[in-house]
C-alpha cells in the first residue's frame, strides 16, 4: 500500500501489526494525537483510541499492516468558529482603537497640566502626587498607543530556523523570571527552516510564554512552577484561513491552574485577562501577529494542564 495519498485525508489514520502496535500515521493522526509518526511507531494503538467517539477498524490482506484504523475528524464547524471568532476579535479591536484615538488627547492634556501644577507647590511632598498623575499618565498613553496600531508594518519575511528563534525566546524568560519557573523543551528535530516574517512570531511566541511564566508565579503555592515549549510538524492542517499543505505548531504548556470557566471564550478578547497584573493585551495582540501570517492561536486547558498553540503554514526555505 502507497501510503503517500494518506497524508491529503482528514481522516486520521493509523496502520497497525498483528499486535495492534501502531507502525504508520498519517498527518491528521498526528494533529488528532499531539504526537508525530516518528513518536507514535511502535506503541500500542488502544491507548489512543480510548474516548474516541467513532473508530472504524479494518482488517488488512496480503499488506505489511493487519489492520488500518480510521478516526474521523470534523473540522467544518471548528472552521466556521474560529472565522467568526476572528470577525468578532477584529471588530473588538477597530472599536477600541477610535477609543484611543479619543482618548489620547485629553490624557496628554492631563499630563501636561500635572507638571504644570507640579512646578507651583511649595513642597516636595505635594509634588509627590503630580509625579503619580504623571507616572499614570505616561502608562495609560503607552497603553493607548499599544491599541491604537491599528497599521500593521509591512511583511519582511526571512529565512531562519525555528528553533533558534525558541531558544531566543527561552532565553528571556530566563532572565526575566530566573529559578521561579523550570523551563522544559521538546523541539521535532524533523522541522526544517521556515520562511515567515520572525519579528511577529518571536514576539507572538514571548508574549504566550510570558503571560504563561506570569500566571505560574502569582499563583499561590504553585508546586513545581513548569513551562514547556515544543514543536511540531503538522500535514495537511486546517487554519483560519483554510487548509495548508504542512504547518508548524509550537505549543507552551504550563501546570498551572488554568484558564477560569468565565474567561474561557473571550480570552483572546483585547483588554480582557485574569490576572490581577495583567494587561489583557498580550494574548490578544499574539493572536492578531499569527493571523497576520495566516496561522492562528487557540488553546486547551484543565486545572494543571494550560496549552497554548500557535498554528502557522509551513513555507519551506
Amino acid at each position: 500500500m502507497d501510503t503517500s495519498g494518506l497524508d491529503l485525508l482528514c481522516t486520521a489514520v493509523l496502520l497497525l501489526d498483528e499486535s495492534h502496535h501502531i507502525r504508520y500515521a498519517n498527518g491528521a493522526a498526528e494533529e488528532l494525537l499531539g504526537q508525530s509518526r516518528r513518536q507514535l511507531a511502535g506503541q500500542p494503538a488502544q491507548p489512543w483510541l480510548d474516548g474516541c467517539e467513532s473508530v472504524l477498524k479494518t482488517p488488512l490482506q496480503g499488506q505489511s499492516w493487519a489492520w488500518l484504523i480510521e478516526i474521523p475528524v470534523h473540522q467544518g464547524g471548528h472552521l466556521d468558529d474560529l472565522r467568526q471568532a476572528r470577525g468578532t476579535q477584529a471588530a473588538q479591536r477597530e472599536t477600541l482603537r477610535n477609543l484611543a484615538h479619543e482618548v489620547r488627547n485629553p490624557l496628554a492634556g492631563l499630563r501636561a497640566a500635572a507638571q504644570l501644577l507640579e512646578m507651583e507647590l511649595p513642597r516636595d511632598d505635594l509634588r509627590e502626587y503630580t509625579q503619580v498623575i504623571v507616572a499614570e499618565a505616561d502608562r495609560l498613553a503607552g497603553l493607548v498607543s499599544r491599541l491604537s496600531s491599528s497599521n500593521q508594518p509591512a511583511s519582511t519575511p526571512s529565512v531562519f530556523n525555528v528553533h533558534e528563534l525558541c531558544e531566543h525566546v527561552l532565553a528571556l524568560i530566563r532572565l526575566e523570571f530566573g529559578e521561579r519557573v523550570r523551563l522544559e523543551r521538546d523541539y521535532d528535530a524533523s522541522v526544517p527552516e521556515m520562511r515567515a516574517d520572525r519579528d511577529p512570531l518571536l514576539q507572538a511566541l514571548l508574549n504566550v510564554m510570558r503571560n504563561g511564566a506570569q500566571a505560574l508565579v502569582e499563583t499561590p503555592d504553585q508546586a513545581s512552577p513548569t513551562l514547556q515549549l515544543s514543536t511540531r510538524i503538522l500535514h495537511q492542517p486546517m487554519l483560519a484561513d483554510g487548509q495548508h499543505r504542512m504547518g508548524l505548531r509550537i505549543a507552551v504548556v504550563d501546570n498551572g491552574p488554568g484558564v477560569s470557566e468565565a474567561l474561557r471564550h473571550k480570552l483572546f478578547h483585547p483588554l480582557v485577562t485574569g490576572r490581577a497584573q495583567g494587561t489583557g493585551l498580550g494574548l490578544s495582540l499574539a493572536q492578531e501577529y499569527l493571523q497576520g501570517q495566516g496561522g492562528l492561536l487557540e488553546f486547551d486547558t484543565v486545572p494543571g494542564r494550560t496549552e497554548f498553540r500557535l498554528l502557522l503554514p509551513l513555507d519551506v526555505a
